[in-house]
């Protein structure tokens, strides 16, 4: 109970304080951008997970999706080329920024725990945390 409550509590904080709006709006416009160009809707749907995940990351994890192959790996490289680059540097841009205070470095930490996602998003689930 107690543990709910303060993942609830550093959410909400995460959501103001942290960054994790704009940075769910920077994964919006990558999969906006991806519904476009139609051949890229996978990419959509993977950053739209990830949107989600950066909203509210407390007590939430990514974990290799079962099944995910050779296909995935290949089409996380061409994730990177076309938005991975910049959705990672922003996470790393707002983890330093988050870091300089001692207040902020727990939503400085989950920003750095984003980036790997940012990069490989194809491949992996988002699932509640044990």
């Amino acid at each position: 109970m107690l543990e709910g409550m303060i993942r609830f509590g550093l959410n909400v904080l995460w959501l103001i304080f942290g960054g994790g709006l704009v940075l769910a709006i920077g994964y919006g416009i990558a999969a906006l951008i991806c519904f476009v160009l139609v051949v890229t809707i996978p990419f959509g749907v993977a950053s739209l997970r990830l949107a989600g995940y950066s909203l509210w990351p407390f007590g939430r994890t990514l974990v290799p999706k079962p099944g995910a192959g050779v296909a995935s790996g290949l089409a996380n490289v061409l994730w990177v080329v076309l938005a991975g680059w910049w959705l990672a540097l922003s996470h790393l841009v707002a983890g330093v920024a988050l870091c300089v205070t001692i207040i902020g470095i727990p939503f400085g930490v989950a920003n750095f725990k984003l980036v790997p996602a940012a990069f490989w998003p194809l491949g992996r689930d988002v699932v509640d945390a044990p």
